[in-house]
């Protein structure tokens, strides 16, 4: 019986080993995501295309992404026809602004969007981490952040 007990002591030593080796992991995962991206818009975000219109704050990845097809279809199509990038710039108006303007806020707009899921995902996989943690180094782990904070 007590060979069973100590089996199951380094057993879950060695999960919470190796359970707080992914915490770090996450944690340098998310120190490498950064800083979220900001959005500051140059359009007005509201983008009429074939008879839809798009509110780019409303609008979600696979939407962004169908757009973005749509806008770079219509500049190769005007490259074929002979515009150069500055006639593109200034001719090829959509809703008011300039097809390069709405590219540029649908592709911050998706790298937003990007940023949110993989942080909510980090996110997610430390919470079912945590749970995982013994009850002995859950409170090792927490007069550790007391002690921290008495320093």
């Amino acid at each position: 019986m007590y060979d069973k007990n100590v089996k199951n002591i380094n057993s879950n030593s060695n999960n919470d080993s190796r359970i707080m080796e992914l915490k770090e992991q996450i944690i340098k995962k998310k120190n490498e995501l950064g800083k979220a991206p900001s959005f500051s818009p140059i359009t007005n975000c509201i983008l009429e295309y074939d008879g839809i219109k798009y509110n780019l704050h409303a609008t979600n990845k696979t939407e962004l992404l169908l757009l973005t097809l749509k806008l770079n279809a219509l500049i190769m199509s005007a490259y074929n026809v002979g515009m150069t990038d500055e006639d593109i710039e200034l001719m090829v108006i959509i809703s008011g602004y300039s097809i390069i303007y709405w590219l540029a806020d649908i592709q911050c707009k998706a790298s937003i969007i990007e940023y949110d899921e993989e942080k909510k995902k980090l996110s997610k996989m430390e919470a079912k981490l945590d749970k995982l943690l013994t009850n002995e180094k859950r409170t090792s782990l927490e007069i550790d952040d007391i002690a921290s904070m008495l320093d």
